[in-house]
């Protein structure tokens, strides 16, 4: 995570805005007084949005970790997609 003062980010905002997108990561604005803010590509926020999504259900997270796991047994079969 790159970090850049409240000064900086309003002085150069185009390239820290450039450097979240190209770089696929995110810029922590550091400010003297008051909260910091995190600066996110938005394919970045709909991910993490997606994924807290998907974790929210015990269940569905129960599932996901172990079709992870046995992806990483090798317990998989790949199949093709069923054309439309």
């Amino acid at each position: 995570m790159h970090i850049v003062s409240y000064s900086d980010a309003r002085s150069s905002l185009k390239a820290v805005l450039d450097r979240v997108v190209n770089d696929h990561d995110a810029t922590l604005i550091h400010r003297r007084s008051g909260e910091n803010a995190v600066i996110l590509a938005e394919t970045a926020y709909t991910s993490m949005l997606e994924t807290m999504h998907l974790l929210s259900s015990p269940a569905n997270a129960r599932a996901l970790l172990t079709a992870i796991e046995q992806d990483r047994q090798g317990k998989t079969e790949v199949r093709p997609l069923a054309q439309t």
